[in-house]
C-alpha cells in the first residue's frame, strides 16, 4: 500500500489530469488524497457556486475512491499574486504529514498562471529532505490549460510515463460527468468526448486501449 497525493489548483483538474490513475490507485488498495489548493475568490465567485462545485468534487471523489480532500482555500484565480512560500508551506505540512510516495501535480507549461504557482510550490515541498522523502514527481496534463501552454520546447508537454487505465476510464468519465458546472460541449477541450479521445490517443502512442500521460519531474530509488 502507497500514500498517494493528487495537487489540483482547482476542482476537477484531479479528474482531467489523473482520474483514471487515481481510480486505479484506489483499487490496488492504495491511500489517495486530494489537495484542492484554491477557493473561487468571493469577489468573482458567489458561496453557492463553491458550495456547488464542492458538491460536485464529493461526488467524483466517491466515484474514484478518494480517501480525503484537504482544501488549502488560496484565492483563485489569483495564485500568481499569492507569495510563492505561502503556498509552499501549506504543501510541505500536508507532505509531512501524509509521507506519500508519489505526488501528482500539474505541468509547468500550463496555460493558467494558478497552474504554474501550484507547479513550483508542489517541487519546493517535495524536495528530497529528511522529513519527507517522495520518491515518484509526476506532472499529468490539464485539458484547456496544458495543450494552450507556451510554445517554446521549454514548457511542452512531452510525456515520458504512461500508465494503462483501460478499466478504469469509464470511471475517470462517471467522475468527470458529476463536475456538471465545468464540463462544455464538444468541440470543446473540457468535455468527456475529449477526455476520452484523449485517453484513447496516449493509449494508442504505448499500444492499449487507454492511458494517462505524465511527465517524470523526480524519481528516487531506495533500497
Amino acid at each position: 500500500m502507497q500514500n498517494i497525493i493528487v495537487v489540483a489548483p482547482h476542482p476537477d483538474d484531479e479528474v482531467l489530469g489523473c482520474g483514471g490513475v487515481i481510480a486505479r490507485h484506489s483499487a490496488r488498495g492504495d491511500r489517495v488524497q486530494v489537495v484542492v489548493v484554491s477557493r473561487g475568490a468571493p469577489d468573482i465567485f458567489p458561496p453557492e457556486i463553491i458550495e456547488e462545485t464542492r458538491s460536485e468534487l464529493a461526488a467524483a471523489h466517491k466515484l474514484l475512491g478518494v480517501e480525503k480532500v484537504h482544501f488549502l482555500d488560496f484565492p483563485a484565480p489569483r495564485l500568481d499574486a499569492m507569495p510563492g512560500h505561502a503556498l509552499a508551506d501549506q504543501l510541505i505540512r500536508i507532505v509531512r504529514e501524509i509521507q506519500p510516495h508519489t505526488i501528482y501535480a500539474p505541468h509547468w507549461g500550463d496555460l493558467h498562471s494558478d497552474h504554474k504557482a501550484v507547479y513550483w510550490a508542489t517541487m519546493v515541498a517535495a524536495r528530497p529532505n529528511s522529513a519527507s522523502q517522495v520518491n515518484r514527481l509526476l506532472c499529468y496534463e490539464t485539458l484547456s490549460e496544458t495543450e494552450w501552454g507556451t510554445p517554446p520546447h521549454a514548457n511542452a508537454f512531452v510525456p515520458n510515463v504512461f500508465v494503462d487505465i483501460t478499466e478504469f476510464l469509464p470511471a475517470k468519465l462517471a467522475a468527470m460527468a458529476c463536475y456538471r458546472t465545468q464540463l462544455k460541449e464538444h468541440p470543446n477541450s473540457r468535455s468527456l468526448k475529449s477526455v476520452e479521445a484523449l485517453a484513447t490517443y496516449r493509449g494508442a502512442i504505448v499500444g492499449v486501449n487507454a492511458a494517462e500521460a505524465f511527465v517524470l519531474a523526480r524519481e528516487v530509488i531506495t533500497p
